[in-house]
């Protein structure tokens, strides 16, 4: 069973795929799980979740802790399909979030901080397609998992 989970070929694709969602979701992570990159932090971006989206503390900590590690399992291809399921899930929900703001980002700066569009995750959620479809691809630990 792990074996067909972790299954993948060699492809250049899903590789960039992966790497691509990782790179762009681990510093948004990193923001709502350590503070880094002007972010708040944990308490902070689990105060906001609860407080202001009115999740429920559990689902808060258990995106938070996923935005942060999801990225880097799909940087090493480790657990691909499940690391990109769980990030095209919370890019659902935050595109539920900013649906009601249309669909383009806020890119001149022309709205107050926060209000977005919603193409930013649903860019998120058709990588996380292509990995969850495909597996990791090349240079991945699931293909070495799944080769041995």
């Amino acid at each position: 069973m792990l074996r067909l989970a972790l299954r993948t070929s060699d492809d250049v694709a899903a590789l960039v795929a992966r790497l691509t969602l990782g790179l762009v979701i681990f510093p948004h992570g990193a923001q709502h799980a350590l503070g880094w990159f002007g972010g708040y932090g944990f308490a902070g971006t689990y105060g906001w979740m609860t407080d202001t989206l009115g999740i429920p503390g559990a689902l808060a900590a258990l995106a938070i802790a996923t935005e942060l590690v999801a990225p880097v399992a799909l940087l090493f291809g480790a657990g691909g399909r499940v690391a990109a399921l769980g990030l095209a899930g919370l890019m659902v929900g935050a595109a539920a979030t900013h649906f009601e703001n249309g669909f383009f980002m806020n890119w001149f700066g022309t709205r107050e901080a926060g209000v977005e569009g919603f193409e930013y995750h649903l860019l998120a959620v058709a990588l996380a397609a292509i990995v969850i479809l495909r597996g990791s691809g090349a240079l991945s630990v699931d293909r070495a998992i799944a080769s041995a």
